[in-house]
């Protein structure tokens, strides 16, 4: 007998379901985890401020003209295949009509706080993963409310009363990869509860391009191997997925399994700082790459000098013309202190590339292997955003 929907969450997931039900008894409570994930956030913000545009293809990001990026677009607009980061000439050209707005960052923010105070009156268990997303950890709640579904759907609904109409999709289960994946289930404005019950047949079901960590490259091997689904992963044993995916692979057994016990994280623990720039036009010049590297090292610096942070690690990341990339790591044993060091540091790995051999359009730079543990309080949770 399946167990009521607000008691479904109390049990942890087990391969055969027949037994849950019978051990569940002798087991502690298991965690309510909620992913809350805003409807095309941005994009939202900007209708629900310019009534005029709701029905509109909508486009965030940069000038359609401009190297410019996809910051995020309306649902309209993803009916003619437009994405985030996709460049904004190449949305144009799928859509010549669409409306193309500069992002407001502050506008976002501010709504963001709004939604965040809301997560706060359920729980002090938030994950902020990005302005429009965040995890909750509702196994124990402010208001002692035992249905993790329940808290979802007054958090749906008090978002659109206090942000003026903006949705939300929510993914409620037991674990934080199954909340995630739930809450994008349904999109817009979606509710599904992944019960241990359901986890099984759903990660069977579930195409191998959803498991957060599966990039397009790796579901393209997977795909080649005849891998497509949750099902097929299974069919795998723990050594033979490390053998052909690495450290990965350890992770994917784990995942398609039904085993995810990362807690939710409140304090961060930022662990690289980094920022890139699209070139308004291609350069070859190694010179004028320099002076856009020592823009990029001088605003990284601005993060670490009033937190006093130091780092070991440097990467240069390098896009050609032909849209190939290529990255560039070294590791000192001295600590990396600012914007000269870094420079010192970045440009023999920029002279290890093509670069001045072949045209570049973009050029970013990272710093990573902090020397302190990098722990950001509460208050400082814009560290889990984006620099933008």
């Amino acid at each position: 007998m399946k167990a009521p929907l607000n008691n479904m969450l109390h049990y942890r997931f087990m391969p055969d379901c027949s037994e849950i039900a019978h051990r569940s008894r002798r087991m502690k409570k298991t965690k309510k985890i909620i992913h809350i994930d805003m409807d095309a956030f941005f994009a939202s913000v900007e209708e629900r401020d310019r009534p005029e545009l709701k029905g509109k293809a909508l486009i965030v990001g940069g000038d359609p003209q401009s190297r410019g990026v996809v910051a995020a677009c309306s649902y309209e607009a993803r009916k003619y295949g437009i994405h985030s980061a996709m460049p904004c000439s190449r949305a144009y050209k799928l859509c010549p009509d669409a409306v193309f707005l500069r992002p407001r960052f502050d506008a976002y923010k501010e709504v963001s706080n709004e939604i965040r105070n809301i997560f706060f009156e359920y729980t002090d268990l938030v994950e902020p993963l990005s302005l429009d997303e965040a995890y909750l950890d509702v196994t124990v709640n402010k208001k002692a409310i035992t249905s993790a579904t329940e808290i979802a759907g007054e958090i749906k609904k008090k978002i659109v009363e206090k942000t003026g109409g903006l949705t939300a999709s929510a993914g409620v289960s037991f674990n934080k990869f199954l909340a995630k994946v739930a809450s994008d289930y349904r999109k817009p404005d979606g509710l599904t509860v992944i019960t241990p019950e359901k986890a099984p047949a759903f990660i069977d079901n579930l195409p191998v391009g959803r498991i957060f960590g599966v990039g397009k490259v790796t579901e393209k091997k997977m795909h080649h191997m005849g891998i497509k689904t949750g099902a097929h992963l299974k069919k795998l044993d723990k050594e033979k997925l490390i053998s052909l995916f690495g450290k990965s692979g350890g992770y994917f057994y784990k995942i398609v399994h039904g085993n995810d016990d990362r807690p939710v994280v409140t304090h961060w623990v930022r662990k690289s700082v980094g920022k890139e720039t699209t070139l308004k036009e291609d350069i070859i010049d190694v010179n004028v790459m320099g002076d856009v590297l020592k823009v990029l090292a001088e605003k990284i610096e601005k993060y670490l000098k009033p937190r006093e942070r130091t780092a070991r690690t440097i990467t240069l990341k390098v896009k050609y013309f032909d849209f190939k990339q290529v990255t560039r790591s070294i590791t000192v044993n001295e600590a990396i202190t600012g914007a000269g060091p870094m420079m010192d540091l970045i440009m023999p790995l920029l002279a290890s590339t093509e670069a001045g051999e072949k045209k570049v359009r973009l050029l970013g730079m990272s710093i990573s292997n902090f020397t302190d543990d990098g722990r950001d309080s509460p208050e400082t949770g814009q560290l889990a955003f984006p620099f933008y």
